[in-house]
């Protein structure tokens, strides 16, 4: 058994197989927010209308899972030791099907459109389907057993548990046929994508990038060895428990259970962010923050509801819970994320191509502070305004979808302005006579 040592920044990949990812994200984000600004309340009302349907995959599988297949082929062989087969290729071939797959089951479900599932539902699974090909290969090969490693595997698992349980849902739409179980597939679909995949998924990555780029203490071994592994577990038990139509009491328990696991990630994280060891102000870290702190408060709405009736049975519950678990400390949270692995990965390929040179830009000039700063302003005022557009939509609901559209234009702003340094700067390099 191999334990990581550290990451291995010499093998990895070609840096636009994971910048396309993170370049493409946030225009999703960015479409989401239209959808939003375009139907305005009608989006806010319930969870299950097509509006809202539509706008939710446009941020879990256009901005979520986009920046997460991009954070993944970059982690495989940085920290798993273990190279994805034919980067370039696959990540070309996933990026090109997931994008126009989410832009068709997003315009089948707003537009009510059920011919376009035809089309979206084949090219999301393809994408999928090749990325945890080609993903669980590697994870095969990798002979490192760190914690992270470990998270990323049973990350895998969930996103093919989620994709299973999407497509048995697809199959309703696509041939026009209900059943008294529909509601169930939904919500084992959801606990699979929003708590296995990208949960467990964040929960990985900030073993590694908590302390390597926020300069904080390690978390606690018998977080990183137990935390994970207890999460999984009993989503497989609420899972078995769910389809056999178990005693209430017991899904409550298990939820429970996932609930402390959420808190002590959470309180461990702001814990370590505490005692880190470089005290000047980070504008990531803030994004990390807004992050644990709204998956506190939606854990703690969520048990709320357990011991609550009316609590659970308020018509904006369920929209208020998922908006600040998805908006408040997913996205909070991949925005901290892309805010230091693509200024990194420009300042590194650009040091490895050209070791020894000068004039090459600082990671703090790829992405100055106060773009990030001002983008982040933006974030958390749509995130405050969206909560408040869920109990009032016929006020807020607009406003909620203006900011995100600038939130999201800002951090694409961002992004690509990182890419095009890095080939600005490769040109100027390579042919100082251009």
């Amino acid at each position: 058994m191999k334990h990581a040592s550290g990451p291995a920044l010499e093998q990895a990949p070609p840096i636009f197989v994971p910048l396309r990812f993170f370049l493409s994200s946030p225009i999703f984000g960015l479409m989401a927010a239209i959808v939003l600004i375009a139907d305005g309340p009608d989006a806010l009302l319930r969870r299950w209308v097509p509006v809202t349907l539509a706008l939710t995959h446009l941020m879990t599988l256009g901005f979520i899972t986009m920046a997460m297949m991009g954070a993944m082929l970059q982690m495989m062989p940085v920290i798993a030791g273990s190279p994805t087969w034919r980067p370039r290729l696959v990540s070309s071939v996933v990026h090109s099907l997931l994008c126009l797959g989410v832009i068709m089951l997003a315009s089948g479900f707003w537009f009510d459109r059920s011919g376009l599932m035809w089309f979206a539902l084949p090219m999301l699974a393809m994408a999928l389907i090749i990325f945890l090909t080609t993903i669980t290969r590697s994870l095969v090969c990798s002979q490192v057993h760190s914690p992270a490693v470990t998270g990323m595997r049973m990350a895998v698992v969930s996103l093919a548990i989620t994709l299973a349980f999407g497509l048995r849902i697809g199959a309703e739409h696509i041939w026009q046929f209900q059943t008294h179980v529909a509601h169930l597939w939904t919500n084992i679909h959801l606990a699979w994508a929003l708590i296995g995949w990208v949960g467990l998924l964040v929960i990985s990555a900030a073993y590694e990038v908590v302390p390597m780029f926020q300069l904080t203490p390690s978390y606690p071994a018998w977080i990183q060895r137990w935390l994970s592994k207890l999460i999984i577990t009993v989503l497989i038990l609420w899972t078995g428990a769910y389809l056999l139509v178990m005693p209430g009491w017991l899904f409550t328990l298990l939820g429970l259970c996932i609930a402390a696991a959420l808190i002590c990630f959470a309180v461990t994280t702001l814990y370590l962010q505490s005692h880190r060891r470089r005290r000047r102000p980070d504008v990531t870290m803030g994004f990390w923050r807004i992050g644990m702190l709204s998956l506190l408060t939606s854990v703690f709405l969520w048990i709320g509801g357990q011991f609550l009736p009316t609590l659970a049975a308020w018509p904006h519950y369920d929209l208020l819970l998922g908006a600040i678990y998805i908006a408040g400390f997913i996205v909070s949270v991949i925005n901290g994320m892309l805010y230091k692995i693509v200024p990194f990965l420009v300042w590194f390929h650009l040091q490895s191509l050209h070791i020894g040179q000068t004039g090459l830009p600082t990671v703090k000039e790829i992405i100055p502070d106060h773009r990030k700063r001002r983008q982040m302003l933006f974030h958390l005022s749509a995130l405050l305004v969206l909560v408040a557009a869920i109990i009032w939509p016929e006020w807020f609901a607009y406003a909620a979808g203006v900011l995100f559209a600038v939130s999201f234009s800002l951090l694409a702003f961002n992004l690509f302005a990182a890419s095009r340094t890095y080939l600005q700067t490769k040109a100027r390099l390579e042919d100082p006579t251009a």
